[in-house]
C-alpha cells in the first residue's frame, strides 16, 4: 500500500518547488518534508524529485503527484454525503489548462464564481490544452476540441472574437493604399509564440493565400494590445481586450467586417464530475456571458 501521507508531502513538494515551502504549507519541519521523501523513494526503488531550484519531478513522481491529486479530488466528491469529511478536508486543488486570452478576458471571473477550491492553472493554447487532458495532467480544460476526449465530458462554450487591430499611425504608414497581399507581407506583425496561427488563419481568411510577414514575438495578452497601440505591429486581439480602443479609436480594425471567432470547450475529467460540477457551471455561465455564439 502507498503511504498517503508520504505522497501528499511529495506533491507539496513539487507544487510548491522546495522542501522549506512543503514544510510550510504541511505545518512541519523542513528535515521531515526530507525524511518523508526519502523514505518514499527508497521504498519504490526510484528517484521522485530532482533537486534545485525549483525542485521537479521526475516522471515517476509527476505520476504519483497525478495519483494523490485525483484521490484528493474523488474525496472531495464525498464530502456531500459524510458530513464528518467536512471539518477534516483541505480545499481541494484544480489544475486546469487554459488559453492565455480566456484568461485575460473571462476565465478569472468564472473562478471568481465557485468558492471552496484552489486553482493551478497551466497555460496552453487552446489547440494543444487537451494534451494536457490526455495525459492525465489536468482534470479539466478550455479547449478548441470540439470532440470529447477519452473519459471526458465536453461542454460548448462560444467562441471568442478576435480583430486584426493597429494603431491609426501604423495603417497609415503600412496600408496607406489598403490592405493587400503585398502590404501584409512588409508590416510587422505580432505573434504570441510558435503555436499561435491566428494572425497566418486571418491572413488566409482574408486574402486567400498564405503570407508571412516580418514578425515580433510577444507572449502576453496584454503585451499584444500595448504593442498594438505603440504602433510596434499589428495583431489578433481579443475583442474584449480592445473594444474600448476601438471605439475610443486608439486602434482600428484593419478588416472590420473580417473577425475571426475562435470557438472554445470546457472539457473536464467525468470521474471528479461531481466535484467540478459547480466550476463547471460557472464556467459556461461565464462564457455565455462574455463569448459570441459558437
Amino acid at each position: 500500500m502507498l503511504d498517503y501521507a508520504q505522497l501528499a508531502t511529495l506533491a507539496a513538494v513539487i507544487r510548491t518547488g522546495s522542501f522549506e515551502r512543503a514544510a510550510q504549507h504541511l505545518n512541519v519541519t523542513p528535515s521531515a518534508i526530507s525524511q518523508r521523501i526519502k523514505l518514499l523513494e527508497e521504498r519504490l526503488g526510484v528517484v521522485l524529485v530532482v533537486r534545485g531550484q525549483p525542485c521537479t519531478a521526475t516522471e515517476v513522481g509527476q505520476r504519483l503527484c497525478q495519483h494523490v491529486e485525483q484521490v484528493a479530488l474523488l474525496e472531495g466528491s464525498l464530502r456531500g454525503s459524510l458530513p464528518g469529511l467536512q471539518a477534516e478536508s483541505r480545499p481541494v486543488t484544480l489544475r486546469i489548462a487554459v488559453n492565455a486570452d480566456s484568461l485575460a478576458t473571462w476565465f478569472i471571473s468564472a473562478m471568481a464564481k465557485t468558492d471552496g477550491y484552489l486553482f493551478d492553472l497551466v497555460l496552453d493554447d487552446e489547440d494543444h490544452s487537451a494534451d494536457w487532458l490526455r495525459r492525465g495532467e489536468v482534470v479539466a480544460g478550455v479547449t478548441g476540441h470540439s470532440t470529447p476526449i477519452q473519459g471526458c465530458d465536453c461542454h460548448p462554450l462560444g467562441a471568442l472574437r478576435y480583430v486584426a487591430t493597429a494603431n491609426p499611425e501604423y495603417c497609415a504608414r503600412w496600408f496607406a493604399d489598403g490592405f493587400s497581399e503585398l502590404a501584409a507581407a512588409r508590416a510587422p506583425c505580432l505573434i504570441f509564440n510558435q503555436k499561435d496561427r491566428l494572425q497566418a488563419e486571418w491572413l488566409r481568411q482574408v486574402l486567400g493565400v498564405d503570407v508571412h510577414p516580418p514578425l515580433h514575438w510577444l507572449p502576453s495578452s496584454q503585451a499584444f494590445v500595448d504593442a498594438a497601440l505603440a504602433g510596434i505591429g499589428w495583431g489578433m486581439n481579443p475583442e474584449p481586450l480592445v473594444i474600448d480602443h476601438l471605439r475610443a479609436g486608439r486602434l482600428v480594425a484593419l478588416q472590420p467586417d473580417q473577425p475571426l471567432d475562435v470557438p472554445l470547450f470546457w472539457q473536464q475529467s467525468r470521474i471528479v464530475s461531481t466535484v467540478l460540477c459547480h466550476v463547471t457551471q460557472a464556467v459556461v455561465h461565464e462564457a455565455k456571458r462574455m463569448l459570441v455564439p459558437g
